[in-house]
């Protein structure tokens, strides 16, 4: 892949496959410390320790639509190959954490890439799945939850067109406002 945002959306994807309610996203920034921490929580089926084991070899998948599961072994390469590291915590009926720590300034880290286009497009593509979404650069932090906007919005769906671009610019006004337009 190549921008992080994209390993998001697949491991996101992989949440709500899962059966996920409510899956939590947390992209955050310390410029400082010249980290990039990205992760992905979900309240799905969870993972066996044995599936565990296996989620990072590239040939093993849960799916039975395909024999190879090339997303998290991506993610996980893309976050060690620039120094940083790479953990997964699950518990069958409770859920899965997937957690990448980036090295930003290492010539192997690609850039982060349009999160606010992958977030957009989590929330429209899966209605019926709830989304907190934490961003974060250095000490300042916005938060997108979607409970909050459908206790807000009553029956209107998060996918009808006009909260779907109200959805879109209180990304990007936020993210905005929240980095500075900080490229990285």
């Amino acid at each position: 892949m190549t921008e992080i945002s994209l390993n998001i959306l697949d491991i996101a994807e992989n949440s709500t496959r899962a059966g996920a309610s409510l899956v939590q996203i947390f992209v955050e920034t310390d410029t400082a410390a010249d980290r990039l921490t990205v992760t992905i929580a979900d309240n799905g089926c969870g993972m066996t320790a044995e599936q565990i084991a296996q989620v990072t070899d590239p040939f093993f998948t849960s799916r039975d639509t395909r024999k190879v599961g090339l997303g998290v072994p991506f993610f996980q390469y893309a976050a060690e190959s620039t120094g940083g590291s790479f953990h997964i915590e699950s518990e069958v009926n409770v859920g899965t954490t997937v957690t990448a720590v980036f090295v930003p300034s290492h010539i192997d880290c690609m850039p982060l890439g349009d999160i606010n286009s992958t977030i957009h497009t989590l929330i429209v593509c899966h209605p019926g799945t709830d989304f907190y979404y934490r961003y974060r650069y250095d000490d300042r932090t916005f938060m997108l939850d979607t409970r909050e906007f459908r206790q807000i919005l009553g029956d209107v769906p998060l996918d009808a067109p006009e909260i779907s671009d109200y959805i879109r610019d209180y990304l990007a006004e936020n993210q905005k406002e929240t980095d500075g337009g900080a490229v990285y």
